[in-house]
């Protein structure tokens, strides 16, 4: 039987997908014994099978479903001399489904790596959905936002922008079905729209909280 993304190509050239997790050595308490391919339209859903040791030395058959969509990037822009942040505002489904009230979400621009460097990855991103060339890039941290069923692990930037370096148009890839507004705001405003619940992304609330632990936008610096 030729299953796409096991041993024929799925319509990303995959194959192979339900060996994933086979080879892991890095816990002698978890032993993987089944990887199920459920799902590889775009993104990977897979169901593990593990035996896991607990504390108490006994041990337990366990079944975890794992959604694999590659690691992701993301940068919060700041204007350190005007005091501002440059987000973006697009319509998000599951956020809609979820309870949001429209769907338009504020959120720092970010992206998938797609098999570029984190750093490479972002600065693409940035000029597809903000018109922004990236200089200097200031490493953040690297959270995993969704431990329990999401393997992305995605990597936070910050970098200041300015007016002169909003050189192209932005908005994203129609083709890809993006639609994006640049959204600039004092960065006094993001914090308490954080507060309010206006701005409810989970890496955009942790940038704004990084900048203002910081000080990267305070006057006297």
């Amino acid at each position: 039987m030729n299953t796409p993304g096991i041993d024929v190509p799925d319509a990303r050239g995959r194959t192979g997908l339900d060996r994933v997790g086979h080879d892991l050595t890095g816990n002698p308490s978890v032993v993987v014994r089944d990887v199920e391919l459920l799902a590889a339209a775009w993104h990977v859903l897979r169901r593990t099978t593990y035996d896991f040791r607990r504390r108490d030395g006994s041990w337990t058959t366990e079944q975890r479903e794992t959604y694999d969509r590659g690691d992701g990037a993301t940068v919060l822009l700041f204007d350190p001399h005007r005091r501002t942040v440059l987000l973006t505002r697009q319509f998000r489904f599951p956020v809609y489904v979820n309870g949001h009230p429209d769907g338009m979400f504020l959120e720092t621009a970010a992206g998938l790596l797609d098999g570029d460097d984190p750093a490479a990855a972002i600065r693409r991103e940035a000029a597809e959905e903000l018109g922004v060339t990236v200089g200097e890039l200031i490493p953040v941290f690297q959270p995993w936002t969704s431990p329990g069923s999401v393997t992305e692990r995605l990597h936070c930037f910050a970098a200041p922008y300015s007016v002169e370096s909003r050189t192209g148009a932005g908005g994203g890839l129609a083709d890809e079905g993006e639609d994006i507004e640049a959204v600039e705001l004092p960065f006094d405003k993001a914090l308490a729209m954080v507060d309010s619940g206006e701005i409810a992304d989970a890496k955009t609330i942790m940038l704004l909280q990084w900048a203002a632990l910081k000080g990267v936008l305070d006057r006297d610096r």
